[in-house]
């Protein structure tokens, strides 16, 4: 199989280009501010009659230091004493949000990301989960996950995280050479590391998912292959082998390091180096970026083909409405997409308002309902079938994808993708590429690339 991922600079001149990570689709650059706190609320309304599942995601902005890679919305402040009024807010915009979810509606996925929620003390934890508790109903197996950075995750969070019921970690280590570490300023030894997850592990947590970044300044295959098999000692459930996503248009710490990044070849080669080393250890490579181990419920579900994709990347928790909280977060309810405002003012005044904070949204009309199920099966299952498609949406697959599957035919003889009579399957080559084969799908894109300044990273 390793023969299979040998490719030119050819091929990555002509696939490595921007492109969606397909979180959702239509993709953000697609919603409007017209779109506002009063369509929210009918959304909730409506969604509340479908008795739909319900996922809670919470977003803790805070960050004790700036990570040079990063292009998260974040907060840097030393000082803790923002996060009390902080937490005040956002209980404040939990009561309201609850409101609009009947306690008949169970919750079975809970998510805090970040910035860094362990930048949380652990009575703060404990206040923000119980606030939680009390509105809503929780699933006895409800999946609650939260990223954590051992660089200041302490024992005390870990202690009060399961006792909370907290059954899923998920932490940045991107890289443990010495040379990459400084160069993105995120000093985190593998002892530190390998001592959160010892203790997280002897605490009975369900699951430990790592995240790797491949592309990062002063990285080379050698290099990032030690990083890997010092990962493999650690045995993760779960990796995501991002791509480093430099966007200095948008971030402009990034361009610190901008001529120390390996491109090209080189930047394929260090993911090549990685992809193989987990499948050899008996990983399974679920597409695009992730790993998992063959019983972890990622693998099962994409073998049942029940995987799903939202805004925080492969889930197993399909058909539920996302409910977003915190400045910058992202609901994906019904037919719709909601952001909050992406300042803290706004934010805070909106919240002080009104309860709810929605900066801009979107209503998926009937073709992108459609697109989407095309988008989210390819990138979930690696294949589409066609006659699953025609039947869920009464349309002829052939003939309404008709342009779409002569765009796929050179992504086809370079190996990417199988175009069958019933189906379009990806190969190996083509699940790296994934991305590359969704965009065909998305008539959204031409009118985005004619943007001054690219919209998105590149598919490598």
């Amino acid at each position: 199989m390793s023969e299979e991922l040998h490719v030119s600079e050819e091929f990555l001149a002509k696939y490595n280009r921007p492109g969606p990570r397909y979180t959702s689709y239509p993709t953000a650059p697609v919603w409007n501010d017209a779109f506002g706190p009063d369509d929210l609320e009918r959304v909730h309304e409506k969604s509340d009659r479908a008795k739909a599942p319900v996922s809670l995601y919470m977003h803790i902005p805070f960050c004790e230091s700036l990570c040079l890679f990063c292009a998260c919305n974040v907060i840097i402040q030393k000082d803790k004493a923002v996060a009390p009024p902080y937490l005040g807010i956002l209980k404040r915009e939990l009561e309201r949000v609850s409101r609009a979810v009947s306690k008949q509606r169970s919750v079975v996925q809970f998510h805090w990301g970040g910035g860094t929620p362990t930048y949380l003390t652990p009575p703060q934890i404990e206040d923000l989960f119980g606030a939680t508790r009390q509105r809503f109903t929780f699933a006895p197996d409800a999946e609650i996950g939260i990223e954590v950075d051992p660089r200041v995750t302490s024992r005390a969070h870990l202690e009060t995280l399961r006792k909370l019921g907290f059954n899923r970690l998920s932490m940045g280590i991107q890289d443990f050479h010495p040379d990459v570490q400084k160069a993105i300023n995120r000093i985190q030894p593998f002892e530190m590391t390998r001592d959160l997850i010892s203790a997280a592990r002897t605490l009975g947590f369900d699951s430990i998912n790592v995240d790797l970044i491949y592309g990062l300044p002063h990285q080379t295959p050698e290099r990032f292959g030690h990083t890997v098999e010092e990962i493999l000692e650690l045995a993760p459930d779960r990796v995501a082998l991002f791509s480093y996503a430099h966007v200095p248009w948008l971030k402009k710490q990034q361009g610190a390091f901008a001529t120390f990044l390996p491109e090209g070849k080189q930047k394929f080669e260090i993911f090549r180096t990685g992809m193989l080393k987990f499948l050899e250890a008996g990983y399974l490579y679920i597409g695009m970026d992730h790993f998992a181990k063959p019983g972890d419920e990622l693998a099962v579900s994409q073998q049942n083909r029940t995987l799903h994709r939202n805004f925080q990347g492969y889930t197993t928790k399909a058909g539920a409405d996302l409910y977003g909280m915190g400045v910058t977060a992202i609901s994906g309810i019904q037919d719709a997409y909601a952001q909050n405002h992406r300042d803290l003012p706004s934010w805070e005044k909106a919240v002080n308002d009104r309860g709810i904070a929605t900066m801009r949204g979107y209503h998926l009309s009937a073709d992108d309902l459609l697109r989407r199920a095309v988008i989210s099966r390819l990138l979930c299952h690696t294949i589409v079938i066609k006659d699953e498609i025609s039947r869920e949406f009464g349309i002829s697959f052939d003939q309404y994808f008709a342009e779409e599957l002569r765009h796929l035919e050179p992504s086809r003889d370079d190996g990417l993708v199988l175009l069958e009579s019933g189906e379009i399957r990806t190969t190996w080559l083509g699940r790296i590429f994934i991305r590359n084969l969704a965009m065909v799908f998305d008539p959204y894109l031409e009118r985005q690339q004619l943007a001054a300044k690219p919209l998105f990273s590149k598919t490598l």
